[in-house]
């Protein structure tokens, strides 16, 4: 499911010759732009597996010849799977870890070992207490260790390494600066296990860990690069168009202090192992008409057209034969034909995807609309990971779909408490006390000690302390608050309006529970229940293991267990973006035009959203309000079809359909 999305929407460019895998040479050219071997798999799933059992190939090798595994560890969503297959394989298909020595590659300083958000924590709550590995043979970084004593410290872990024998399998991640391990930009090459201080980036990055940048560490004690170097084998995995960038440049361009993972380069084993949101920024992927003969599809022609475009910065309809030849793309024209019957045909593509009817327009021809006109008005769920994820990525649709008489739901599938502040909880706190107050004859004792005992906590509270239960209802009412506030300005009937609440978010801390089949039948229920025409959901993938993901997963598989109902063949699935990203041009199959006033009523929607305003939690390395990005992004949308020559508006929103049958 998911997979098959993922392959869509990077549009991946097939080469002429489709046993290249199978061919050195063909390989070789395919490849000949990357400087660290890099092997795309069609999920993070299936990547993480074939880390998994090379792995455990390895470990049982070893214990065949009488010696110890010794593996180097990093925590993250990139090696979460592995670790969890890895557990799998220890339960059910009887793989031993006593062989096993580990090593944890990272640590913030300082930091207890029981935080929440210690690495040592979390590699051993989701890997190590579920296998038979002596404990003895665990190694960890020391977050708690007297800063005078880490240089002695550290030197001990290079030599434990070096007396085993040097690591046999090194897994790593990238950080969105491209460290490795927290070998920040600026690293040397030669650079040893030491204490480090962390990038402004990476402790905003991490900030939503912590409830707050202010309680980021601002040091850490990693493994050093040479260190990392000297590893047997070095598997590197990313996963989501959110590492994509970085990825490009440390896999294509030239090594560099600036892009610490590039220094990968040097070693003779190292595997990057990505999905294909991850690896849509290398040659092979974004641009593959530079390297070879590539099947020109439909969809991979307005994928060069829309980038020679830019390259050459023209609209399409002025391109020239010149244009294509003299940018790689002579292949095209000897294929297609001239460049004005090409330029033609992707304007047009382009052209009607545009509509101001994204329910359909009744009466009309919608031979080229991307909606049909029928039935109208149409049943639509909108859902909404968090409840403002509507408003913030769809909203001015939304407010257009409910203004052409549409019988619009909506379903916010997380509460999204963790995002409310402390000082939210006494401002309502106070207002509930100070009401009941002002009531005559109300009895406010019991109500006055819950309002204490909660501030008490509050005033006590540790950044890595799980909120109460009452704590965490609160925020989770302050935003279904909110929730309604939108759907009351955008006319959404108040029985439309669902919070579904799934089991997998409800942990009280940020780290979250696996998708489970409670999760699933939650959404499939609602959909069962509305028998809907449309279905809007958001479609990121930047990581696969946040919260977007993780509903867009549920959906998908809610849709899977129900495509085979009648009334499913009428229920077409379109795909917003959520805060960080937007569609490229060229994957885009709807664009609903939205006008100056219509934006001021999304922002006034966004706008009742009034505990992620001013300053909210997980801004991430973004500092401009939702609002401002969703604003800066449609209008950036528009004049993108602007410069390629279409009408002129004052902003878009975007959508790309799920096909499912």
């Amino acid at each position: 499911m998911i997979e098959k999305f993922n392959e869509k929407i990077s549009i991946a460019g097939k080469f002429k010759n489709e046993g290249y895998h199978d061919d050195p040479y063909l390989r070789s050219l395919i490849t000949k732009y990357e400087r660290i071997p890099t092997r795309i798999f069609k999920s993070s799933t299936e990547g993480s597996k074939a880390v998994a059992h090379e792995i455990a190939e390895t470990i049982r090798q070893r214990a065949q010849e009488g010696k110890n595994c010794v593996l180097g560890l990093a925590v993250g969503s990139a090696p979460s799977e592995v670790y969890s297959e890895l557990v799998r394989m220890h339960q059910e298909d009887g793989l031993s870890f006593k062989n096993v020595v580990v090593f944890g590659i990272m640590e913030y300083y300082p930091i207890k070992p029981d935080a929440l958000q210690s690495f040592n924590r979390t590699i051993h709550d989701k890997f190590l207490k579920h296998i038979d590995i002596v404990p003895s043979n665990v190694h960890y970084m020391d977050g708690t260790i007297e800063q005078e004593r880490i240089y002695e410290f550290c030197r001990d872990i290079e030599n434990k390494i070096d007396d085993l024998g040097g690591i046999d399998i090194q897994i790593l991640g990238v950080g969105t600066t491209g460290h490795i391990g927290l070998n920040e930009p600026g690293s040397s090459l030669n650079s040893y296990t030491r204490l480090v201080s962390l990038d402004d980036i990476t402790r905003t990055e991490a900030a939503s860990d912590f409830f707050g940048k202010d309680n980021v560490p601002r040091k850490a004690i990693t493994l050093g690069i040479k260190t990392i170097l000297k590893s047997k084998k070095i598997r590197l995995l990313a996963w989501g168009e959110g590492k994509a960038g970085i990825l490009k440049r440390s896999i294509e361009d030239a090594q560099s202090e600036e892009i610490p993972a590039s220094f990968l380069q040097n070693h003779n084993n190292t595997l990057v192992i990505l999905d294909v949101a991850a690896g849509a920024y290398l040659t092979r992927i974004k641009t593959p008409w530079l390297i070879d003969s590539i099947i020109w599809s439909d969809r991979m022609t307005r994928k060069a057209v829309v980038w020679l475009c830019q390259k050459v910065n023209k609209p399409i309809l002025k391109l020239t034969d010149r244009d294509y030849n003299d940018n790689g793309m002579g292949d095209l024209l000897a294929e297609k034909g001239s460049a004005y019957d090409i330029n033609i045909k992707v304007f047009n593509e382009l052209q009607h995807t545009i509509t101001g009817w994204p329910g359909g327009k009744p009466g009309a021809d919608d031979t080229h609309r991307p909606e049909r006109k029928e039935p109208f008005p149409k049943r639509v769920i909108i859902f909404s990971p968090h409840p403002d994820d509507d408003v913030i990525s769809m909203g001015g649709t939304m407010l257009r779909l409910v203004d052409h008489g549409h019988d619009v739901h909506v379903a916010y599938q997380v509460s999204g408490s963790i995002a409310v502040s402390d000082s939210d909880v006494l401002r309502y706190l106070d207002f509930v006390r100070d009401y009941s107050a002002s009531v005559e004859g109300e009895d406010t004792t019991t109500l006055e000690e819950e309002h204490n005992r909660i501030r008490e906590f509050i005033k006590n509270k540790k950044h890595d302390t799980v909120d109460l239960p009452e704590v965490q209802t609160i925020k989770a009412l302050i935003r279904v608050g909110e929730a309604k506030a939108a759907c009351r300005y955008a006319n959404v009937k108040n029985d439309n309006v669902h919070f579904l609440r799934m089991p997998f978010y409800e942990t009280g801390g940020v780290e979250k529970n696996p998708i489970g089949t409670e999760d699933i039948k939650i959404v499939a229920d609602l959909i069962q229940q509305v028998k809907p025409h449309q279905i809007y959901a958001a479609g990121d993938l930047s990581d696969p293991h946040g919260t977007h993901r993780v509903c867009l997963d549920a959906i998908f598989a809610a849709i899977e267990q129900l495509k085979h109902e009648p009334w499913m063949k009428d229920c077409w699935v379109w795909l917003y973006r959520g805060a960080w990203h937007e569609w490229e041009i060229h994957q885009i199959e709807m664009a609903v035009p939205i006008s100056p006033d219509e934006l001021l009523r999304k922002r006034n929607a966004i706008f009742k959203h009034q505990s992620q305003k001013d300053g909210a939690m997980f801004l991430g390395g973004d500092n401009r309000e939702f609002w401002q990005r969703a604003e800066e992004r449609n209008r950036g949308t528009a004049r993108t079809y602007d410069e390629l020559g279409m009408a002129e508006y004052e902003a878009f929103e975007a959508f790309v359909r799920y096909e499912f049958l």
